[in-house]
């Protein structure tokens, strides 16, 4: 089955079914969020306070933990922006979402949950990642691989709300297996499938990763009407700018995108996703960041001597 939609031909029946499915959970008024973006530099990373302005409801979505990599330690300085932010506007924090398995930064939601309460939530896919990682990590029976680590996991179109603002849970896999989307009101935080469009897309080739999985789980968010508000977990810079930029439309990323802009047929995108990831380095903070973050962002239990550790594999990757 071929269907014509948003400037691509789709052939794939499920495509089809999951666009429907979306306008329609979408099909009532959005009414606008309020958000307020934090960006680490250290990490590139792009964390967000969303939440009803009517209600001072809200959600805090992809939250950073510090950490350098040469002393191990770790701090709260950029979680502790947020904390200020959101008692400064006196928000009650109902939802700590993640929107994948972050392999670049460790989460703060355990800290934030502890300072400002709320649920930490990833997708149910999760489990997929929690095995695989579990495995590499060799961290034995002790660590439970079916995702009960966050207070919540989301299936794909999972109703929800911010207040008294209606939000939705996309899955959208193809960065990992286990990537979210959220919509909520006018907003779409899409964590890496998307940046901006002077840079692309996110890369396919972690574990369980795959780049035709991206492009079916981008088509889909791209039916989103075009002045959905999208907010993005990353930013680079482009070719361009010298600045970091975190907000984007539908609209502009259908006609602007680099990678995946409408005309951009399924096989060509997979070819230049498959090429371009060939020629990536691993992130720097790969393997601190995924044995915490598939842990709920939990640290490890300290040990005999009351410190805690993390594992490096050696010869894995």
């Amino acid at each position: 089955m071929k269907v014509k939609f948003a400037g691509a031909v789709m052939e794939d029946e499920y495509l089809a079914a999951a666009v429907a499915q979306t306008h329609a959970a979408l099909s009532s008024a959005r009414p606008r969020l309020a958000v307020k973006g934090f960006f680490d530099e250290s990490t590139f990373t792009a964390s967000h306070v969303a939440y009803d302005p009517t209600t001072g409801r809200g959600v805090v979505i992809d939250s950073v933990l510090d950490y350098d990599t040469a002393s191990g330690r770790t701090s709260t300085a950029s979680a502790d922006r947020i904390v200020a932010f959101v008692r400064q506007q006196g928000l009650t924090i109902d939802w700590l979402l993640e929107t994948h398995a972050h392999a670049d930064h460790i989460s703060a939601a355990p800290y934030l949950k502890e300072q400002l309460g709320g649920k930490i939530a990833i997708g149910a896919a999760i489990t997929t990642v929690q095995k695989v990682f579990g495995d590499l990590f060799n961290f034995g029976d002790e660590f439970a691989r079916d995702g009960s680590q966050f207070d919540h996991l989301f299936r794909d179109g999972d109703v929800f709300s911010v207040g008294d603002i209606p939000a939705i849970a996309l899955h959208a896999p193809g960065h990992t297996p286990a990537d979210l989307a959220y919509i909520i009101g006018d907003c779409a935080f899409i964590g890496d499938t998307l940046f901006m469009p002077d840079y692309g897309t996110a890369r396919a080739d972690f574990p369980g990763g795959d780049a035709r999985q991206l492009y079916r789980s981008i088509r889909r968010l791209l039916s989103l009407p075009d002045d959905t508000r999208i907010f993005l977990c990353h930013d680079y810079k482009g070719p361009d700018r010298n600045h970091y930029v975190w907000e984007t439309t539908v609209g502009a990323q259908k006609a602007h995108n680099i990678h995946v802009h409408d005309g951009v047929a399924e096989d060509d995108f997979v070819a230049m996703r498959t090429r371009r990831d060939a020629m990536l380095d691993l992130p720097n903070l790969i393997l601190p960041s995924v044995q915490l973050n598939v842990r709920g962002g939990k640290l490890p239990p300290p040990e005999s001597n009351g410190k805690r550790y993390l594992k490096i594999p050696l010869d894995a990757l």
